[in-house]
């Protein structure tokens, strides 16, 4: 082990050190020395790191690690294999977004680790020269042919009790809060994106970037200024993270970094650690403006289910064709055109139907109505988070929407709570890997999706460019019932927007 850390050494790839306290580092910078990273090994095999951006500290001192089922702790008793640093300095292209060519460039460290009991764990660094990012590989070996993560040891040790705006984890209603102003030593259990501002003038983005196959991140105080990765149980009655087989690579667990609140607003780390595109011709790939039959619901006027006031019929719809085509939108919501709508729907009391009309709304006429006058309409499937009843129906949903020109969906999870309908967590591994069905199947069929009470965004724009919108925060709707303050629009694009496009619904003005 020492003698392939010393080849790295002297080769000048990484620095390395020794302390009383830390049996090995080793260090790396990113390409212009504006973020330095120390990995460590305590002296009982712990492995930790430590982050620091124009000398000031972003990470203390920090754990990695985990603890598997059947008792198996990836906790110590590691020793280093192996090191690897590489290095990319590249500029690509996003079919769509607030800026076409993004540099990624990067320094990065991979650490090759071995416990006593013979387990592999590689921990891979990336620094950029504002933010960096980190993961776990497992590579492929007998003793993980399958299993379950218990917890995820990753910290996030705070150098000061800094100022932070966060909103409440497993609080019941999703995303959907006003961000709180309050030191980190006061959190209990809060979601990322996580925005602080530090006692030494620096702004920071906590997150993670590439969620797949794995629950999402909350993070946990764990006393003072120390906060852990806490990752969202399967279930509230089943303790297992996640059910995983190597090789796997977790997501990133990231931070970003800016000396003013706006140079994060224009750091693009999060999506220079996802993957380039899966989709080879993304032309028909257009984000645009849309309104939508869907207001005069929330404020009574018209109702989603069947009746005298079904707002999704016919001729009103044309009406919202008509202007659409006259103001330059590109697109038509239609909420309430489907079979589900009638009974208690919330948290799958009935079961949607995502090919079948009501009968007042003609889906043929309208399809076509909609496509001389240049605009499309836009399909919705909300799911009442009936997850396995969406799941049913996805290939042939997406081929009626492809059928009848729908180049984009609107999808819904509404609940009452932080569950779905099956029991399993709202933001666990089951809904992430549902939610990834979704995406893939959009982009089969040449559909974009913008998604509501989804999973948070983490950067899959890059990798599933037709992963356009998402909500997953307090918008506008919420001025039918009672509103937000003020102060709310201008946290927004601080906090929520930081980890990507925000279905924020403007153009709400009044509740009559």
């Amino acid at each position: 082990m020492k003698k392939l850390i010393l080849v790295a050494c002297m080769a000048g790839l990484i620095s390395c050190a020794v302390d009383k306290s830390k049996e090995l580092q080793t260090q790396i910078s990113s390409p212009e020395d504006k973020m330095s990273m120390t990995f460590y090994l305590l002296a009982d095999g712990s492995p930790g790191y430590t982050v620091s951006f124009d000398n000031k500290v972003v990470v203390d001192s920090s754990r990695l690690g985990f603890e598997l089922g059947d008792q198996l702790s990836l906790r110590d008793g590691f020793e280093i294999s192996n090191t690897l640093t590489t290095s990319l300095d590249d500029t690509w292209e996003q079919p769509w977004g607030e800026q076409r060519l993004i540099r990624n460039n990067y320094n990065e460290l991979k650490v090759e680790l071995t416990n006593k009991n013979q387990i592999n764990l590689n921990i891979i660094f990336r620094l950029f020269d504002n933010g960096f990012g980190f993961r776990y590989e497992f590579p492929q070996q007998e003793k993980l042919a399958e299993f379950e993560i218990m917890d995820e040891l990753s910290e996030f040790n705070m150098s000061d009790d800094h100022e932070a705006w966060s909103i409440p984890a497993y609080a019941g209603n999703r995303y959907e809060y006003l961000y709180k102003k309050a030191p980190v030593s006061e959190f209990g259990m809060v979601h990322t994106p996580l925005t602080i501002e530090t006692k030494h003038g620096l702004y920071l983005h906590m997150h993670e970037a590439a969620l797949y196959d794995y629950p999402s991140m909350v993070v946990k105080n764990m006393g003072g200024t120390n906060l852990k990765c806490d990752l969202v149980p399967y279930s509230k009655t089943n303790p297992v993270k996640a059910y995983l087989k190597a090789p796997f690579s977790t997501p990133w667990r990231t931070v970003q970094v800016g000396e003013t609140p706006g140079e994060l607003i224009t750091n693009y780390t999060i999506l220079n650690l996802n993957e380039p595109s899966k989709i080879e011709d993304t032309s028909w790939i257009k984000p645009g403006k849309y309104i939508g039959v869907w207001w005069e619901m929330f404020i009574n006027l018209g109702t989603w289910h069947q009746g005298p006031k079904h707002a999704a019929n016919t001729e009103n719809v044309k009406k919202y064709i008509d202007f659409a085509a006259a103001n330059d939108f590109s697109g038509v919501l239609v909420e309430g055109w489907n079979y589900g709508w009638d009974g208690n729907w919330m948290g799958g009391g009935t079961k949607f139907e995502f090919t079948k009309p009501y009968p007042d709304y003609d889906i043929e006429y309208l399809s076509k109505y909609a496509a001389e006058k240049g605009v499309y309409i836009i399909g919705h499937h909300e799911t009442g988070a009936d997850t396995e009843n969406y799941d049913e129906q996805l290939e042939d949903a997406y081929q009626y929407l492809e059928d009848h020109g729908m180049k984009a969906v609107k999808t819904g999870y509404v609940e009452n709570g932080d569950t779905l309908p099956n029991g399993l967590y709202h933001h666990g591994q089951y809904f992430v890997q549902h939610f990834q069905r979704v995406i893939e199947t959009g982009a089969r069929h040449k559909t974009m999706i913008v998604a509501h009470e989804p999973i948070k965004d983490t950067g899959k724009r890059r990798t599933w460019p037709n992963m356009v919108s998402r909500e997953g925060a307090k918008g506008q709707e919420y001025n039918a019932m009672g509103g937000s303050p003020t102060d709310h629009v201008a946290t927004i694009p601080f906090t929520r927007s930081l980890s990507g496009p925000f279905d924020y619904t403007p153009g709400v003005f009044d509740i009559r």
